[in-house]
Parts: structure tokens; sequence; C-alpha cells
């Protein structure tokens, strides 16, 4: 009997209840092995590269605040490593041995924990880089306070802060608020949209939660422009083109009270959407690797004199805006 038919015929855990259409394996489609295979490879070198790169410029600096802020720049790369490791091992493994769900994970604990990856992994980038954008606004606006108390063990502190609400949210529908099922082409596990009440709860949660993240980024990486770093505003860039449509697309799907379980094309959108995520991990490392400060200099030598000559623009600036710059000046990577 052919795989697939056997994991529709077979009676087993929750997360196998969908029932998809035959999948016809063509290298030039969406559910092409290739996508995995090239994504995640491509994710995981440059997060390693950025990582030891970040590594060396933390052993580096003197200043403390920039020390804080190459700790939220670690958090950053190493939960996109790990969720493009974890969740890449097991679409590329299904892909090349075309095992059977049902046989190997009849309980659906891969499926679970594959589902809760992707919810924890998508929403840490997020989070983390509102956590920057406010850290960062503070800076720019409370520079005393903010020096004296923003150290590195606070920063450490911070991030796991920011791990354990997004492990919060992963954990939800294991715990009966939604469900994670497979998904198609059969290679991967998220949380279900459909019209159950549960399942739209837990869908607005994660839609509504990814959404703020990146309107507070936007909002206090604008508030703060006259000194944001290159580096914020890239991620925030990335994060809002990367994300925006999977988290429009899943409100939508919810308000319209429709499910992606009996939509063929709704099924392929959400499996593009989740593609241009993925985009989301293969681009941050480079943000941090290709506009540090050092390189800027290279490309942009009169980068130094960029503070005067914005502050020559505004003859008019009180006293203590022009403190307040000066203080943060040391926060650069």
């Amino acid at each position: 009997m052919d795989g697939h038919a056997s994991l529709n015929n077979t009676t087993s855990g929750l997360c196998f209840s969908t029932r998809f259409p035959p999948i016809v394996r063509q290298n030039n489609t969406i559910t092409s092995y290739l996508f995995s295979t090239i994504f995640s490879g491509l994710g995981l070198t440059s997060n390693f590269f950025a990582f030891c790169v970040l590594l060396g410029a933390y052993r580096r600096t003197q200043s403390r605040s920039r020390s804080s802020f190459l700790i939220f720049l670690c958090g950053l790369v190493v939960t996109d490593f790990a969720g493009l490791l974890v969740t890449g091992s097991i679409v590329i493994t299904y892909h090349y041995s075309n095992f059977i769900w049902k046989e190997v994970d009849p309980n659906c604990h891969l499926c679970n924990f594959m589902g809760f990856s992707m919810v924890f992994f998508g929403l840490c980038p997020l989070l983390l880089g509102a956590a920057m954008a406010i850290e960062r606004f503070m800076g720019i606006n409370r520079p005393f306070s903010r020096s004296s108390n923003m150290s590195k063990r606070r920063a450490l502190c911070t991030v796991i802060s920011v791990l354990a609400f997004a492990c919060f949210i992963g954990i939800l529908p294991i715990m009966g608020l939604g469900h994670y099922k497979l998904q198609f082409p059969m290679s991967w596990c998220f949380f279900s949209i459909t019209p159950e009440p549960v399942d739209q709860i837990f869908s607005l949660i994660f839609s509504l939660v990814g959404l703020l993240s990146i309107v507070v980024s936007i909002l206090l990486n604008t508030v703060s422009v006259v000194e944001m770093m290159v580096q914020l505003l890239g991620i925030m860039i990335i994060a809002s083109v990367c994300w925006c449509p999977l988290l429009i697309f899943i409100a939508q799907t919810v308000v319209s009270n429709e499910s992606t379980v009996s939509n063929p094309i709704m099924r392929k959108n959400l499996l593009i959407y989740i593609r241009i995520v993925t985009w989301n991990q293969i681009l941050d490392p480079w943000v941090y690797i290709l506009f540090r400060r050092a390189v800027l200099r290279r490309v942009y030598p009169n980068l130094g004199r960029t503070r005067a000559s914005i502050m020559s623009m505004y003859p008019m600036m009180t006293t203590s805006l022009r403190r307040k710059l000066t203080r943060v000046e040391s926060m650069h990577p």
C-alpha cells in the first residue's frame, strides 16, 4: 500500500486527522525538497558566520552598553540557528527518507515538538527585535538611568524572559488551546487554522503577538531615528517584509471563519508564506555581518562625523538632548 494512502487510512493521533490529496513530487514546485535543503543550508551557514563575528566583537568591546546590545544580537543569531537546525532536520529527513509520520510518530510527539518549535523559534526574533527597540528607545530618552541599569546580566535576563514568553505561547496548543497538526505537503507540523474556537483563539494570539512586536519595533525605532543603528533598521525591515504576509494571512483566515485544511489554495498559500518567513532567518545574520560599524566606516569614512553634522542641522537643539546623543554614542556596535 502507498505510504500516503496508509497515512489517511490508519487510526492514530489527532495531529493526523487532516486528509490531504496525493502529493506529486516535482523539483520545480513549492513542495520540492530543494526549498528546504537550500534554505536550511543558507540559514545555518549564515547564522554560524554571524555568531562568530558577534562573539569576536563581544570579546573586544569595552563598553557595557555595547556588550548588552551584542547579547541581544547573539540571542537572535542563536535562536535563528537553532530553529533552522531543529525544523530543517525534521523536514529534510522526511523528504530524503519519505518516512510515514503515523508509523514513526503514532502519538504525535514529534509533530507536537515540531509545531512548538515553529511557533517558539518563529516568535523569538520578533520579540527580541521589539526588546532591542525598547532598550534602544530607553537609551535615547533616559541615557543616565539606562546606563546604570542595563548591565550584561540584565540584558541576559531580558533575553531569557523573551524566550520564556515565546515558550509559553508555544506550549498552549499542547495544553489544549489549539492543535498542532501535520501540514501540506505532509513534511512539517504547525498549528491548525480552522473555524474551531480553540484554533481561532490561538491563531489570533500568535498573529497579534507577532504584529504587535513589529509595530513596537517600527514606532520606537522611528522615534529614535536620529541615532538609530543601521542594524536595528535592517532587522525591523526584514522582519516586517518576511513576517507580515503570514501574520496577516492567519488573522484574515480567522476573521473570515475559513480553514486552511479544506481549502487547497489556502494550504498552498500557507506553505508559501512559511517559505517567506524562512528568509528572515537567512537574511538576519547578514545584517549583523555587513552593517557593523567597522564595515560601514570602510564604505563611508565620514560616518564618525555624522552625529556632528546632524547636530549642526538643528542649532536650537536643547542642551539635554545634546547630552543624550553624546551619551549614547558608545552604543553603536
